[in-house]
Formats: structure tokens, sequence, C-alpha cells
């Protein structure tokens, strides 16, 4: 390279540098802004009394003096800001916590948002603290958000009252753009805030709500939406599940589906919060149809901070989903009554809102009609999926039940089923038949297993049969009443055991489902949300504690991957065991040939509703109703 050429270079150089230390010298000169105090409602009086006349108001966060604070009357999703007046691109924040012995912590996890309506619907994050403030001193903190905001506040974290006594914001006018957006921890973040301030209460009722999506490519998803609870067991603890509703069919970052539902999954008794993918990945692995989207999240609701989430489908029926005909209330005759159905073995059915939907089976699950919905579904079709499903456990249960035409193989897909079973003894998760969904497609005789859900119990995170790597028999024999329905097809017929044989080693031979590419798996995963679990557990300070069905704890973050990494490696070993692995079986890609699954089809019994009874009529024309009696 020329000396003219390296002096050129040089110069650019110490241009840029230039450029960036004016930069940021701008930044730290951006004066201190003023406005309007506000704050929520109503301010609290200290000390309380009859004889008390100094009342903590929006005001005093801003006077300049750290003897003064604000404090509100509520505990939680409280704040204190300021309306600027106009938009202003903030670049800096500072804070000083009450002069008590507890200020300094009530300041740990509080958030400053920006926002451009007064209720602060459309707020964004500015920056979330993550270490206790110290009394006299005013913490400051780079904020790196390019939009230009009118409204500002600092929310106070959960159960603090607020209490701060300064809170400052620094920068200058502007109204901005989208381009740069503040992630916490690195993961997406989603947002919500719920009209007057309100927190969900129950899984029936849809709160009024604005939910804000920041990709970790910086997108940007907006939307008003319905915000409830979700779940069943998880929705008694203290980090609550949510599910989201919006007001129309997105996409959200990295997902397949363009739908209105989501889901918050909570992952409180799962402090490696990674169970359900690694599940999932286990499930793509195996080739399941569908396998639910799902990526780790930060989650705040009203301006505070409730957690590392995961933020994944709801299972239902679409395009990226359950994808299979979605019926009308039109759909009672014909092709159309086949299809499509979504059901789940329900363990929490009769706890249910939709009780309608459910019915109870002869070996005691309740199964939850989850589509046709409630709102939709009619009494004809109610009728046709329960007498279905009740006849393919009359076959389960029948003497012949092994026979390939008359048999439960004409009712219920193999290959979906034994792979359903496989995921769950992979992962030990005794919820494998108290939640499993099934759904039959229109024009198909069977019903398929799938898809997956629910692990936070598995991986040896549940006392009632830990450790599941010492006991002889599989995780199903737990199952309860219907383990006898799985040991019917997984111990009481010779050709599942082949079928079993051959899919494991497929999975684990041609497939990649090794223990080290899951642990590599694992390791990932625990790199990208390093960060983000560090501020769950400061939200939730539970590592050293058992909580819901934990049989143990590591006491850290670490320790808990290192469990499960351990699991995996040990059931892995377990299941080569128990169901061996045979090279030889290990199956060939081959294209499906469609001529031949028709055909297959056409050589499976027929069912039809009559008058409110299914009947099944076999290839020679023999017809049985569904309890199995013959019909002369």
């Amino acid at each position: 390279m020329s000396t003219t050429s390296k002096k050129i270079i040089h110069h650019r150089l110490l241009v840029i540098e230039v450029l960036l230390l004016y930069g940021l010298l701008a930044h730290a000169e951006d004066p201190l802004l003023t406005g309007t105090p506000i704050g929520s409602s109503p301010s609290v009086t200290y000390p309380s009394g009859a004889a008390s006349t100094t009342q903590n108001l929006p005001a005093d966060a801003f006077d300049g003096n750290l003897a003064t604070y604000y404090a509100s009357y509520d505990r939680s999703y409280t704040w204190v800001g300021l309306d600027l007046g106009s938009e202003h691109i903030i670049t800096r924040v500072g804070w000083s916590p009450r002069n008590d012995g507890v200020g300094p912590a009530r300041t740990r996890l509080a958030l400053f948002e920006g926002a451009n309506q007064p209720d602060f619907s459309d707020a964004m994050p500015l920056y979330l603290t993550d270490a206790s403030g110290t009394i006299g001193v005013i913490s400051t903190a780079t904020v790196n958000v390019s939009k230009g905001f009118r409204y500002v506040r600092y929310v106070g974290p959960s159960d603090s009252r607020c209490n701060v006594a300064e809170v400052q914001f620094f920068g200058h006018p502007g109204t901005g753009d989208y381009s740069e957006l503040y992630l916490p921890s690195g993961l997406p973040v989603v947002t919500i805030h719920i009209e007057n301030n309100r927190d969900p209460y129950d899984k029936v009722n849809d709160l009024q709500s604005v939910v804000t999506i920041i990709g970790a490519d910086g997108s940007l998803l907006r939307d008003s939406a319905g915000i409830r609870l979700r779940g069943n067991a998880s929705m008694q603890f203290a980090k609550k599940p949510y599910r989201i509703k919006f007001h129309s069919k997105h996409k959200v970052p990295g997902s397949p589906a363009k739908a209105k539902k989501w889901t918050l999954l909570n992952n409180y008794g799962d402090k490696t919060l990674m169970r359900n993918m690694v599940a999932f990945d286990y499930s793509r692995r195996l080739r399941m149809t569908y396998t639910p989207f799902c990526i780790p999240v930060d989650v705040f609701v009203n301006g505070e901070y409730k957690g590392c989430y995961q933020l994944a489908d709801q299972l239902d029926i679409r395009p990226g989903r359950v994808d299979i005909d979605e019926m009308t209330p039109r759909d009672e005759a014909g092709l159309a009554l086949t299809g499509g159905y979504f059901i789940e073995l329900d363990g929490y059915a009769d706890k249910e809102p939709e009780k309608a939907r459910f019915f109870t089976t002869r070996y005691g699950m309740g199964v939850t009609i989850k589509s046709p919905d409630q709102d939709s579904i009619t009494a004809f079709q109610k009728t046709y999926i329960q007498s279905y499903y009740n006849m393919l456990e009359n076959l389960v249960a029948a003497a012949n039940h092994t026979d390939p035409v008359t048999g439960w193989r004409s009712m219920l897909d193999e290959d979906s089923f034994l792979k359903h079973f496989l995921i769950g003894e992979l992962t030990g998760n005794t919820d494998t038949y108290w939640s499993c969904h099934m759904y039959k497609r229109r024009g198909d005789d069977l019903l398929y297993t799938g898809p997956e859900w629910d692990f936070d119990i598995a991986f040896d995170n549940d006392y009632r049969h830990y450790p599941t790597c010492n006991k002889s028999d599989y995780v199903y024999v737990y199952a309860g009443t219907y383990a006898s329905f799985v040991n019917r097809i997984i111990k009481q017929d010779a050709g599942t055991t082949m079928s079993l044989k051959r899919l494991w080693s497929t999975v684990r031979l041609r497939d990649g489902l090794t223990a080290d590419n899951i642990c590599n798996l694992i390791d990932s995963l625990a790199a990208a949300m390093n960060t983000s679990q560090r501020l769950n557990f400061l939200r939730w300070p539970i590592l050293s504690k058992n909580v819901h069905m934990n049989p143990r704890n590591a006491g850290s973050y670490d320790g808990e991957v290192t469990f499960l990494k351990n699991y995996v490696r040990s059931r892995i070993a377990w299941m080569d065991n128990k169901i061996g692995l045979d090279p030889d079986m290990v199956e060939q890609e081959q294209p499906t040939d469609a001529d031949e699954v028709i055909n297959t089809r056409q050589s499976r019994p027929q069912k039809i509703l009559r008058e409110g009874t299914l009947y099944i009529i076999l290839p020679n024309g023999t017809t049985y109703d569904s309890t199995g009696n013959r019909i002369e």
C-alpha cells in the first residue's frame, strides 16, 4: 500500500473518531429535561396519621432534593414522570432511591419508559435498572433509543410503591425514528399495557390492552389486544402465564403462522427456562407434522418487569399450526362432517370454563374439543367426534386390537402416536397423557397425535418419579387410568415393538438425536438467555428453593443447566437400552407415494354416523356399532 493511501485511511479514521466522540459528547451534554410532573394517583402521605402534613407528590421526584421523594398509594404498577410538552429523544436517565432502610432495593428492576399517548398505552422501554441504588447518589445510564417521546416515566418495581427520591431525563427535541430500540437482555421484548393499569385475573375475561413486540432484529409489532391468564397449575404461580389475542392477525418475529392468538409461557418451575424448547427440538428431529413455534422473550406488564418467558403458538387450526380444515356449523353431513377436529386428552377438562365441549372416555380421561370451538360446534359435530374417539378406545380394548384392519391402527395413526410416545419417554414427562392433543383431517379415517406441548415438569423436574432413569419401566405407567390404553398399544402388540425400535434407530442414527447435539443446543440457549435469566431470578429469587414439582435445586442457573444436560445423556442411554438400537433398521429417506396413501385409506373400514350412533363398516360389508357389537 502506498504512503498516500495510508495517509488517506489514517485521515478517515481520525474523522470517524472525531464524529463518534462528538456524538458521545453531544449526548453527554444533552440538558436535564423539565416538564410537568405526572404520576400514579393517588399519591401517599408519609408519615401517616392525623398530624401528618407532608404529601409525597410527583414533583418531589424532580425537585433536585434527595431528601424528598415520591411515593404512591398502590403497591405495584405505579410510576412518576414528566410531560415534556413535545417529543424528545432521551439519551440519559438518572435515579436515586428514597433514604430509608429498603430504599436502595426498591430501585432494582425499575423501568424507564417513553410514550406519545398520555395513558402510556404505546410506551416503549428506555432502560431497565439491574442493581440496587445508592442513597444520596444519583445513578445514571445511557439510553440508546432513537425514537422521540413526549411522555416519559420511571415505573417502580413490584411492591415498591415507587418510592424514589429523584428521577432525571436528559435529551433533546426530536421525533426520531424506530431504527434503534432497547432490548434489556438482547432477547425480544414483549410489553403489555392494559387499559386502566389492570392486572389479568382469570382465563375467561380479556382485558383490553396494547401489545408491543420488539424483535431481536429491531423489528416492531404493535396492535391492540385482549389479555388474559392461561394454563391450569401454572396459573396459580406468582409469575403468571398469559394469552394474547391481537385485534388483527400477525406473524410475531420468527414465527411461521399468521394468527391473532399467542401464548406467553411462564416456566416458573422450570429454572432452566428452556425445557419446552428442548422438547420441541426432539419433536422436530422426530419429524412430527407440526412443532409449535417458541422463542425466549423478556416480558413487561404495565411497565413492570415480569421475567423471561417463552412466546409460543396458541395451539389452534390454521396454516403454520394444526393445518386441517376449519369447520363451520354448516358442516353436518357427508365428507364435511368428517373433519377437521382438534381434541385434547385433558386432565383438567372438568375444570375448563368451556365444560360443554368435554366428555369422559371409557379409560376415565376427559377429552376437550378444541375445534370446532364452543361458539360454533353443533350437537351433531360433537356427537360425531365423541363417538369417533370412543370407538377408538373400544378398538384398543378389544380382543383383536392388533388386527391391522379392525384393530386400533384402523383409527389411530401409528407413526404419530409412537413419536408422541418417544418424546414423552425421552423427556420423562408425566404430563404426556395428562395433556395429549389429537386431530382428525377431513376425509381421513385416522386420528393423529400431536402437537407436543407442556414440558415444564419434564426432564427430571417432577419429584413424583425422580430420578427417572433409575426406574426400570416407562414413565407412562404413572399416567393413571390412561396407562392401560397406552399399555395395550406399547406392550401388548408385537407389531408395535418392531415399529418402535425402527423409529428410535432412525431418529438416533439418521436424524441427529444424540446427547452431544442436544447438549450443544442447551448450551447455546443458555448463552442466549444468560442476561435474561439473571434478570428473571432477580425478579423471582427461587434458585435455592423447590417450587411446584421440583425434586431438587442447584442453587444457581448454571447448576440447573448442568442437571438438564446430565439427564439428557442418561435418558438417551436408558432409551437405547430399553428399546434397542439397530443400524439395519434405519429407514431411508423416501418420498411419499400419494397413490399408495389413498389405496391404504380405501382398504380401511368406513365410519358412518347415523341417528347419533357411529358405525364401522368393514371392507367385506360387516358392520359394528361403536361399542363393538356386530349389526346383523
